[in-house]
């Protein structure tokens, strides 16, 4: 792709600044990180001021309510939010980044009319129910049932670490509608309202002390077979529709967040007497490098996304997803080494506590086990592993 800018969109990021300045000063505070309902409340007004604004789903097709922008006009709104500090997508990152797009991409016309609008007016919220207990890496050991019953599906089973279940409206919903077929051929995937009866939402916390996380158990749940997203028993190609949006561009923003934070280390270190330690520098020279190149990586897999046609990231987003795993979890160390012994245990500050959330990065979105074999299966053409 083409790195350069030209005018037009020279113009469109100084339009977008214009209107962060304006608007950004008039946001109400934050709430606090633990009150979970006022978080979804924040989260969504801010949704709701960038679609009165035009810059809601901003490379969404325009026949999904996006704006249909280019790739490079997507990637410079993401440098100029987060450099502005704007509100991150929240409580509904699974709405924006997952479920909207695999929408968006293979869902019907009258899904996308029904469930794309209110995700980009910050009106409804989505979770993720995949993972299971004893179906987390190997995702289509799924033991979740849907057992159909005339115009519904009768669920039953367990989801674990869904995030924000408990202020979710909605959740993409992986279940086996055949058991008796192999793994991956046996699964269908739901779009489940969290109010219907038999949801049981129980929160989890986590190392840092937060509970963005819960476990969910659906009792005889009914789901419309209508709110079924691609064929019945198609669901694992639908669900790598989604997993390609996971991990080829929904952690696009925290590239530019990372490339922040780097900067903002180095100017700890200058003054806090760090920086003479030669190591240290060293590591975050490397650590920029590093970055520098995962958005150029990033830029090439949101162009490479955007020129396929539906915009559904290929293998790049694997490749991506590895190294930036890994990149996140050795910038937050090099956090707590500029901080030094004190700072380092201090788990309300923003740097450590980002630590310990660092630290499931390899396991989120698919391990790094898995997208090693995705590497060398399908860009390498090795052999599949026993």
């Amino acid at each position: 792709m083409d790195l350069t800018y030209s005018e037009e969109e020279e113009a469109f990021r100084r339009e977008l600044r214009a209107w962060l300045a304006e608007v950004l000063p008039k946001l109400p505070a934050k709430p606090d990180a633990g009150d979970w309902p006022a978080r979804r409340a924040y989260d969504l007004g801010w949704q709701r001021a960038l679609y009165d604004a035009g810059y809601a789903g901003l490379h969404w097709p325009e026949d999904a309510g996006g704006r249909g922008a280019t790739p490079t006009q997507h990637l410079i709104f993401l440098e100029e939010t987060e450099r502005a500090g704007a509100p991150y997508v929240g409580a509904n990152f699974v709405g924006l980044l997952h479920a909207g797009p695999t929408i968006a991409a293979v869902g019907t016309q009258e899904q996308r009319r029904r469930w794309l609008p209110p995700i980009l007016r910050g009106e409804e919220v989505w979770c993720q129910g995949f993972s299971e207990p004893g179906a987390g890496s190997d995702l289509a050991a799924l033991r979740t049932r849907a057992v159909r019953d005339g115009d519904c599906y009768v669920v039953s089973g367990t989801k674990l670490w869904t995030s924000h279940a408990e202020v979710a409206d909605w959740c993409e919903l992986l279940v086996r509608t055949d058991p008796d077929a192999p793994k991956h051929r046996g699964i269908s995937w739901l779009a489940m309202p969290m109010d219907a009866d038999g949801v049981t939402v129980r929160p989890l916390r986590t190392l840092a002390g937060s509970e963005e996380f819960a476990e969910v158990f659906l009792d005889e749940v009914r789901v419309p077979v209508s709110y079924r997203v691609g064929e019945e028993n198609d669901g694992w190609r639908v669900t790598m529709v989604t997993l390609s949006f996971e991990r080829g561009t929904a952690f696009v923003g925290e590239v530019v967040a990372c490339r922040r934070v780097l900067g903002e280390l180095a100017d700890t270190a200058r003054a806090n007497g760090r920086w003479d330690d030669a190591v240290l520098r060293r590591r975050l020279g490397r650590l920029n490098a590093e970055f520098a190149a995962l958005w150029r990586l990033t830029q090439w897999n949101v162009s490479e996304a955007q020129h396929a046609g539906a915009g559904v990231p290929g293998v790049g987003g694997s490749v991506f997803k590895l190294r930036y795993s890994h990149a996140r979890q050795e910038l937050y160390d090099a956090a707590a080494e500029v901080l030094g012994a004190a700072g380092a245990v201090d788990t309300d500050h923003a740097w450590i506590a980002d630590r310990l959330s660092s630290l499931s990065y390899t396991i989120a979105a698919g391990t790094s086990q898995i997208q090693r074999d995705i590497v060398a299966e399908r860009l390498l053409g090795l052999p599949k592993g026993r």
